[in-house]
């Protein structure tokens, strides 16, 4: 039996927990060749050594430094060969008052979730390219869609993915590539599970419960399957609602 990605060789960053690992799960599941990058290097390791060499390879990254971007590459195109799918999830968050929050915290937040973006897609593409088109998928957040306080510096960087995602679909359409924003928004993870904040925002949404991981991996899976041939340079929202309001 064929699966939605047979075929595919995937770069998942932010891979060895949370999000990402549901997301490297569902992908090896429907056929891919995943690739998980991070630098959580011992929770990597094991989820890598569980899906099996064939279908997974752990790889030391640090989104934020373009050599550590090209090594990554490389060691993937020799490992499964061209890279015909890329999930820029890693990210971080800093929760501050503007008027407290150091000029150095803000930078490192866009480094990660905004600069990181960037040097994934820039170091992707030739291999891409070279393999006859592909899809980037950029995690956002519902934070990229809507503003909220006290966490300006990941507001920024989410807004930030949400519109480089769209310029980099119109310039990488020329070789077949879709670049598309997927946008969660309350999702069940460690450092949401059990906030209290995160479980009084969702009573207010028409969904009134959390989002599993396996739910936005659904979302992502789609993006970079065939089924979504003509999907580029959108923002997909996996929020219960919550933007509706």
């Amino acid at each position: 039996m064929s699966g939605r990605a047979d075929g595919k060789v995937v770069v998942v960053t932010g891979g060895s927990r949370g999000m990402g690992e549901a997301f490297a799960r569902r992908l090896v599941a429907e056929g891919a060749k995943v690739v998980i990058g991070d630098v959580l290097v011992k929770e990597g390791k094991a989820l890598a050594d569980e899906l099996g060499a064939e279908n997974a390879l752990f790889i030391e990254l640090d989104v934020t430094s373009e050599a550590s971007w090209n090594a990554a590459v490389a060691r993937t195109e020799e490992a499964f060969g061209q890279i015909t799918g890329l999930v820029n999830n890693a990210g971080l968050v800093q929760r501050c008052p503007i008027e407290e929050l150091s000029e150095a915290d803000y930078r490192r937040v866009m480094d990660v979730n905004e600069v990181g973006v960037f040097l994934g897609m820039k170091a992707v593409l030739p291999s891409m390219r070279a393999a006859g088109g592909g899809s980037m998928v950029n995690i956002s957040s519902l934070g990229g869609v809507i503003g909220f306080p006290y966490i300006i510096s990941y507001v920024a960087s989410k807004w930030a993915v949400r519109g480089m995602s769209k310029a980099a679909a119109q310039e990488f359409a020329p070789y077949n590539i879709r670049v598309n924003s997927v946008h969660p928004g309350m999702i069940a993870t460690d450092m949401t599970a059990n906030s209290e904040r995160s479980h009084e925002s969702v009573k207010h949404q028409p969904i009134k419960r959390q989002a599993q991981p396996a739910e936005v991996a659904n979302m992502v899976l789609y993006l970079l399957s065939d089924e979504a041939s003509y999907s580029t340079g959108a923002e997909f929202l996996v929020d219960g609602g919550y933007a509706s309001q």
